[in-house]
């Protein structure tokens, strides 16, 4: 069995060894180098473009919105966002001309020589002056998307609460920082573009590159090279520089590169949504939620892009893995003059989770109740029923998990004294914090219904099973599982197996590489694929042996323990009477799912993973230094078909989580970021990562490939409320937005009462 065994990945030894090629590892005869000429205010109409008369633009290749042969957007899902600024300026970066030339020397000297006029116009650039504005950027009103939740009646919950708690949260942009930067090679053909680059979605880049260019499914060829990580940034973002590189190769009709630097990367690209999130939450004087009103406002930047997804998940995940017969969820994203804000790790889960966590912290403070009391009162259960009317069916580890990790760590064998012991050390004070959450995986409500992610298994010639799926690997391990899930379900060998590059000439859309669908979503569909060849297979060996009852057990075929022939023999055989050997397979939802897009209610995800979370700190009371020095995290992720790939997914979102909750702020002015280089954009690094205890629960889904559910994001929701908690318990200082920075912390302390 390959399955639950941690066998090597399959791109392992290439990334080890530096033979994998990312994309500025590639140089193609001919091939220009390709650069992006910005804008450089927030909001305006450009005036005029002036090129140097004096220099030789001969040697340099020019591109505007005029050299756009479709229509100037990024397909997405609104149409709003242009490849290039025509005359109206949103936001600081946008792109308005493209250069290509031999060296990157050359075209750096030639946008010297390129004086761009604007007439300025007043910028709009946070969530407050969005809400406040009387002037109109989108729509009438600056909301761009709404959704409403709604479940029993919240006046009544309201009137049968004996407290009501009000609280306001606040999250900050968030920088996905992949070590690799964003990077595009277009190669022109005869009346076709091939793109090749860094990205997590083919597909969503090849529907850009048909409407850019005007091309077919076939003339357009999209190819995803080695990726050096996402985080959903290389989700979307992608489009807009292959479009962009594609528009310089079809001026010159040479092979052109653009790979960003660092401070661009960071200034231009998408982020997280910032957010402000309101609770106001009815509760007995036991601890029981009555009712919760929930008002959710997130800043989209100057463009739709992702906005309406990462609301929707923000929406749906806004009260947690709690019961409340009455609430009401109000979601509103809005438009900002500043860099459009898209897709990263948990869409806008971490933003609500920061704030029902603290929610609870908050009630439970307020009750006198144990914050783990709490939880305990309040939790979902199989059986219960969440605020969109999803009844909970399928592996629901809420209790597992939220057990391990407090009997893992100690938090329940540590009384409200010990607690006080742990506190005090001279000017270090120390504390302990609990979170706990959920994530749905897979696309919201009817998505993967309408998506039908396709996927398929061939047998090569050589008698060897490949995959085919337009699934990447951007790090987090699909190639390896896949491979996994075929051997199994085939009883092959796992080295047996390998995966077709993800090349849409080659490959099928799976769907993009996104919410935690890879594994649950795609691998179930290859999993049913090999089952496809295995019936194929048994079926000719029936056949051939006159043997209906023919199986396949450990590569070898036999019949009432008869042995007949190898895999590789049948394999074969099959392909020499029939020519080939490949199967595909749809995604379709499990049975009894229901989702109404009009009233947003019902089975919001077929399942949900589980996650439960301790934080130990220390606060230098002196410089407001908080340091994590140990998280136990529990996680319900069904059957991990890797365990030590799973262990990594989570170790290392639980400390982006930490960056998110502590470390991590951009610097604005004026609608531009300001610290946009990894020396003045702080992550964690090895020395700020804490001691981590990985608990992986396996409450198998019946859905999934093995039992397996989503992994990838739920590990970012935990560590930021978690680690708020444990600083609130070390010096009673309630901190409602991150990141926890000393200097937030020192306001916080010193405009409120520590013992």
């Amino acid at each position: 069995m390959a399955v639950g065994q941690n066998v090597l990945r399959k791109e392992g030894y290439d990334k080890l060894t530096g033979a994998a090629r990312y994309v500025d590892d590639i140089a193609l005869d001919g091939m220009l180098l390709g650069k992006t000429i910005r804008s450089t205010i927030p909001r305006g109409r450009i005036t005029s473009i002036k090129f140097d008369p004096a220099y030789d633009w001969s040697r340099i290749v020019v591109v505007d919105h005029r050299d756009i042969p479709g229509e100037n957007y990024v397909a997405l899902i609104e149409n709003d966002q242009p490849l290039l600024v025509e005359s109206e300026v949103r936001h600081c970066y946008e792109p308005i001309l493209l250069l290509a030339g031999e060296s990157k020397q050359l075209i750096e000297e030639a946008a010297l020589h390129i004086h761009i006029e604007y007439t300025e116009l007043n910028p709009v650039l946070t969530i407050e002056e969005s809400l406040a504005c009387d002037e109109v950027l989108y729509g009438t009103d600056n909301v761009l998307k709404r959704f409403l939740i709604g479940r029993g009646d919240i006046d009544e919950g309201f009137a049968a609460a004996d407290m009501i708690i009000e609280g306001e949260y606040r999250v900050p942009h968030q920088e996905q920082l992949y070590i690799e930067p964003q990077g595009m090679i277009a190669i022109p053909g005869d009346g076709e573009m091939t793109v090749m680059g860094s990205m997590q979605c083919p597909y969503y880049v090849h529907k850009a590159l048909k409407q850019l260019l005007n091309l077919s499914d076939q003339k357009a060829v999209v190819i995803q090279t080695t990726t050096g990580g996402g985080f959903g940034g290389k989700e979307e973002y992608p489009s807009m520089i292959a479009a962009h590189a594609a528009l310089l190769a079809q001026k010159s009709r040479r092979p052109v590169k653009i790979v960003y630097e660092r401070g661009e990367d960071i200034a231009a690209t998408t982020k997280r949504h910032p957010g402000i999130i309101r609770h106001r939450t009815g509760v007995t004087r036991k601890g029981r939620l009555t009712a919760s009103e929930i008002d959710i406002v997130l800043d989209s930047g100057a463009y739709v892009t992702l906005t309406p997804v990462v609301l929707s998940r923000g929406a749906i995940h806004a009260l947690g893995p709690y019961r409340c017969d009455n609430v009401r969820i109000a979601a509103r994203a809005v438009v900002t003059n500043t860099p459009p804000n898209g897709a990263f790790r948990g869409f806008g889960a971490p933003q609500v989770t920061f704030a029902y966590e603290m929610q609870m912290e908050k009630i439970a403070a307020e009750l006198g109740i144990d914050p783990l009391d709490l939880r305990r009162i309040n939790m979902l259960r199989e059986g219960d029923i969440t605020a969109t009317g999803q009844r909970l069916t399928w592996s629901v580890g809420s209790e597992d998990v939220l057990n391990a990790a407090v009997e893992r760590s100690g938090y329940s064998n540590r009384d409200k004294q010990d607690k006080q012991d742990l506190k005090t050390d001279g000017n270090k004070r120390r504390g302990v914090g609990l979170s706990f959450f959920l994530h749905g995986a897979g696309f919201t409500g009817s998505g993967e219904a309408r998506m039908k992610a396709l996927a398929g298994v061939e047998i090569t010639t050589e008698g060897r099973p490949r995959v085919l799926s337009g699934s990447t690997e951007i790090g987090q391990g699909t190639r390896t599982i896949f491979c996994q899930i075929v051997a199994d379900e085939l009883g092959l060998d796992f080295d047996s197996v390998e995966v077709e590059d993800p090349d849409t000439s080659r490959v099928p859309d799976s769907g993009p590489t996104v919410a935690s669908r890879t594994t649950m979503v795609v691998g179930r569909v290859v999993q049913l694929a090999a089952r496809e060849i295995k019936d194929k297979l048994i079926n000719f060996v029936g056949e051939r042996f006159g043997a209906p009852e023919a199986k396949l057990v450990a590569g070898k075929f036999t019949a009432n323990g008869k042995y007949l022939a190898s895999f590789n023999e049948i394999a074969h055989e099959y392909l020499a009477q029939f020519g080939e050997l490949r199967a595909y397979a749809r995604y379709a939802s499990p049975p009894e799912i229901e989702w109404d897009d009009e009233t947003y209610s019902g089975d919001a995800y077929p399942v949900y993973s589980w996650g439960a979370e301790v934080a130990e700190v220390e606060v230098d009371i002196d410089t407001f230094e908080v340091t994590v020095q140990k998280i136990t995290t529990a996680q319900d992720i069904g059957r991990a078909i890797h365990p030590v790939l799973a262990a990594g997914q989570i170790e290392g979102g639980t400390l982006q989580a930490v960056g998110y909750g502590l470390l991590e702020e951009l610097v604005w002015d004026k609608g531009r970021i300001i610290n946009n280089r990894l020396t003045n954009y702080i992550i964690p690094t090895s020395l700020d990562a804490p001691e981590m205890e990985t608990i992986i629960v396996e409450k198998e889904y019946p859905h999934g490939p093995f039992g397996a559910k989503g992994v990838g994001e739920l590990p970012m929701d935990g560590a930021a409320p978690a680690i708020a908690a444990a600083v609130f318990n070390a010096t009673g200082a309630f901190v409602s937005e991150i990141p926890i920075t000393p200097e937030r912390l020192q306001r916080v302390i010193e405009g409120g009462q520590v013992d």
